[in-house]
């Protein structure tokens, strides 16, 4: 077949969309699609939980039914846009057994059965893509994917939460405490009415969990990786974030040591002003991605909201025209990395009471400061010391990353530590020892 009716082909594939969920993602679908006539792409039944919810779209068009969708042999893409993840899994387990593409939106699901949905797509040879479920109308899936060479790519940064940075940037501009921020996101819409999956850091791992099988074919799952959100990050904190020219974003990153191996974490940062992630406001997502020949690239977009959501469902619809799939590249096609846990984090600290730090856990405390309101110190501490504790998540105390955390290779650092001994003895002094 010749490339020109290849394209004909595949410019004139008909898509007949089954589509679940039609809230806020659902609906802006809805309307973009039919404002797109080109993409000849047509909901034919959308399946909704509660069918006496008033809805802009005619009354013939919705089913409590789900199998009416799924077991519909013209429906040749299932759309899943729900907020249950266990019912969406079982939506797309379905859909793959009976020959359907599907496009989802469900970050929770896919973090939560990652290696069983390579398996289904091994095994029906159904294209399953996901570009809505991180950073909404940032391609970051399809650019990992398709652009990044696995022994290229040195780190990825990104802020993957519109409502934990709407948060934070309202805390920074407008001086907001974090309780009255968190009020103005709920009523925006940027911030559920139980807020606990954004603010405690739980949908930004679940989102970095995949992202990290595309940049670095890593499979993981959300609980391997060390993370919290910005729960108990509070004005004294965001005080000393200014005093040194800096704001606090909630962070997911990873980073290809010396060892070849990845360090990765989500977890609350001080970013400098000549970092790309300090010009991340409000809603708006944003990631960093620093490879061997292309230095640094920025990419940068609305993370949530009806129609930028709902773009990237489009976008997702539109190649699978041409049958995209994702290749799995870095996990099936070159030697996947592995995560370690074997590194040292440089943070800051903030708390109420010095004897419930567990001081002996860090290698060094570079700063240490009293005030009458609060303490805090900035010093070096393993990784591990934070994954097998709860302590720097209770007793109000908060942990926040240095600008730059990862340390590979603590020999490298032994000058400054011995640079910092004078430190450390007024440290002792003021505080009984370290």
């Amino acid at each position: 077949m010749s490339a020109e009716n290849t394209s004909a082909n595949y410019h004139h594939k008909s898509l007949v969309i089954g589509l679940f969920g039609f809230g806020v993602v659902g609906e802006g679908l809805y309307k973009v699609l039919n404002q797109t006539p080109s993409l000849k792409a047509t909901i034919k039944k959308v399946c909704i939980k509660n069918a006496g919810k008033p809805r802009q779209a005619p009354a013939e068009l919705f089913t409590t039914a789900r199998d009416v969708l799924l077991n519909d042999p013209e429906i040749n893409v299932i759309v899943e846009v729900i907020d249950d993840s266990v019912a969406a899994f079982e939506i797309v387990k379905t859909a793959f057994k009976n020959g359907k593409h599907v496009v989802s939106a469900s970050k929770k699901m896919i973090a939560e059965h990652l290696e069983e949905l390579l398996q289904l797509q091994q095994e029906t040879g159904q294209s399953f893509l996901y570009e809505s479920s991180a950073c909404a109308s940032i391609p970051v899936i399809r650019n990992l994917e398709e652009y990044y060479d696995n022994d290229l790519l040195h780190s990825i940064r990104a802020i993957v939460n519109g409502s934990t940075n709407y948060i934070l940037t309202k805390m920074f501009e407008d001086k907001l405490s974090y309780r009255d921020a968190l009020i103005q996101a709920q009523q925006l819409g940027f911030a559920e009415s139980n807020p606990k999956l954004d603010v405690e850091g739980y949908d930004a791992v679940n989102k970095w969990t995949f992202l990290l099988t595309h940049a670095y074919g890593i499979i993981t799952n959300p609980l391997e990786l060390l993370f919290t959100g910005i729960q108990n990050v509070n004005a004294f904190d965001a005080q000393v974030a200014g005093e040194k020219g800096r704001v606090i974003r909630l962070v997911a990153q990873a980073k290809k040591l010396g060892n070849g191996k990845v360090a990765a974490a989500v977890l609350p940062q001080f970013i400098t002003q000549d970092d790309h992630l300090s010009f991340v406001r409000n809603e708006y997502n944003g990631v960093v991605i620093e490879s061997g020949f292309a230095d640094k690239q920025f990419f940068y977009g609305k993370g949530a909201g009806s129609f930028p959501t709902a773009s990237a469902v489009l976008s997702d619809i539109s190649a699978l025209r041409y049958d995209y799939k994702y290749e799995y590249k870095k996990l099936y096609h070159h030697t996947p990395l592995e995560l370690t846990n074997d590194f040292y984090l440089r943070v800051y600290l903030s708390f109420d009471e010095l004897a419930e730090i567990p001081k002996e856990k860090f290698e060094w405390i570079e700063e240490w400061h009293a005030r009458e309101d609060r303490k805090y110190l900035v010093g070096v501490i393993h990784v591990r010391h934070l994954q097998t504790g709860n302590w720097w998540r209770e007793n109000n105390t908060s942990l926040i990353l240095q600008p730059d955390a990862i340390i590979e290779n603590l020999e490298l650092h032994n000058l400054k530590k011995k640079s910092l001994q004078l430190a450390g003895i007024q440290f002792h002094h003021q505080f009984g020892g370290y």
